[in-house]
């Protein structure tokens, strides 16, 4: 639905918003911690150990290396994660091999 473009930045932010029923696969973030904020509607979190109810203002810190799995319930889900901004592909030269 929305997201941060401003150059320069340091952070990523995404509204990201699920239809009734719909879910996010499992899956992990290697490298990042994640805040994630529900704006509106509720569904359940379900990590490696646990489920947790999503309801609005629900505030949850995802370390990196944890797996999440995101289902909205009936009314849909919206929510907001805001983590370190990941840094542009770069082509860099060879490190050199002379010894």
């Amino acid at each position: 639905m929305w997201k941060l473009t401003e150059s320069g930045r340091q952070l990523d932010a995404n509204l990201v918003h699920l239809p009734a029923h719909q879910c996010v696969e499992t899956h992990a973030e290697p490298d990042l911690d994640v805040l994630l904020l529900v704006v509106a509607g509720h569904g359940i979190l379900g990590t490696s150990d646990r489920t947790e109810p999503l309801t609005g203002g629900a505030l949850f810190w995802l370390p990196r290396g944890s797996t999440r799995r995101l289902t909205a319930g009936a009314d849909g889900l919206s929510y907001l994660t805001v983590h370190r901004r990941r840094p542009g592909m770069q082509i860099r030269p060879r490190p050199s091999t002379d010894s």
